[in-house]
């Protein structure tokens, strides 16, 4: 096995390898959809941050990221890069030894490019890839999950009033966004923005406001979801799919059904128009979140990410 830099001629094999391990994905998630497209590879091979595995003419492996750019999760003067579901792959034999190779000289050339910051998605039952990372010192931090659009058994909550929110109505939602902001920008999650940013992002979703469903109780919207036709990676392009974008439920409110019963009836209404498949992502250290999601969907992606020594980058 040879590392080298991956290059464009290399692009139709890591295509195909890229589609084989999605596959093996779908074999242990079937919700997500059979016939995908994926993302053009040009930048990836042009941009000087991929490498390739290769045995002969044979390409084992390849690993490749988009940036680098800065901040990187709102983190001032940190710089990273990112390496999405498409833009890497690896035959099952020694997959493990073959992400290492690939990294190892990967993130030479990440933090030559000044990024500190290094994230991968991975195929989340993909064992091998995921413990080559773990290895690395990489950590969780967000999942993909998605579900079919048919309802689960689950009682209504009493009381509760479910409707699609109209474009008109959106500032009802204002409170409920800073509660959203708030808690991520509380301890585990830590994901604190300034106010002046919070209330630009607020005022964005006001003025192009996704398509947003709602639970009223006591003629108050208690709690909200919103959708986007896309979502984080090439599986969310599906046209029979939708992908939820944010969600927040009253924390006095909690435990008493209403998002489930919101759930339900989002995925009633969006059966009804056709849609197949609901995705939705979360930070993986945000529990409230993660344990709601991981109830009703099947998580098929880790997003992992390490933080290297910003003092190697001086050198």
């Amino acid at each position: 096995m040879k590392i080298v830099d991956f290059t464009k001629e290399m692009i139709p094999a890591a295509c195909q390898l890229a589609l084989d391990n999605y596959a093996e994905e779908r074999a242990a998630v079937p919700a997500l959809p059979e016939n995908v497209f994926l993302p053009t590879f040009d930048e990836l091979a042009e941009n000087g941050l991929g490498v390739a595995a290769v045995d002969g003419d044979t390409l084992l492996g390849f690993l490749c990221a988009y940036g680098p750019w800065e901040p990187v999760y709102c983190t001032r003067n940190v710089r990273g890069v990112f390496s999405p579901l498409h833009a890497h792959g690896a035959v099952k034999e020694n997959r493990i030894r073959i992400y290492h190779r690939l990294y190892q000289a990967a993130g030479e050339k990440w933090a030559k490019a000044g990024a500190a910051s290094h994230a991968v998605t991975l195929c989340a039952h993909d064992t091998a890839a995921n413990e080559a990372f773990y290895q690395y010192g990489f950590g969780v931090r967000c999942i993909d999950l998605i579900r079919p659009t048919d309802s689960f058994d689950y009682p209504s909550a009493e009381g509760c009033m479910c409707s699609e929110l109209p474009a008109s109505r959106q500032s009802e939602l204002r409170a409920l966004r800073h509660g959203l902001a708030d808690h991520l920008a509380q301890s585990p999650c830590f994901m604190a923005d300034s106010p002046e940013d919070t209330a630009r992002w607020i005022a964005g979703r006001e003025e192009k406001p996704p398509r947003t469903f709602v639970a009223e109780v006591g003629g108050s919207v208690a709690a909200y979801i919103e959708m986007i036709p896309n979502g984080e990676n090439f599986a969310t392009y599906s046209p029979d799919m939708l992908n939820i974008c944010g969600a927040y439920c009253l924390p006095q409110l909690r435990g008493q059904g209403i998002m489930q019963t919101l759930l339900n009836y989002a995925l009633s209404v969006l059966r009804t128009e056709g849609i197949e498949r609901l995705g939705v992502d979360c930070e993986s250290f945000n529990l409230t979140a993660r344990g709601f999601w991981t109830k009703h969907f099947a998580v098929y992606t880790h997003s992992v990410v390490r933080r290297i020594d910003e003092n190697v980058i001086a050198f």
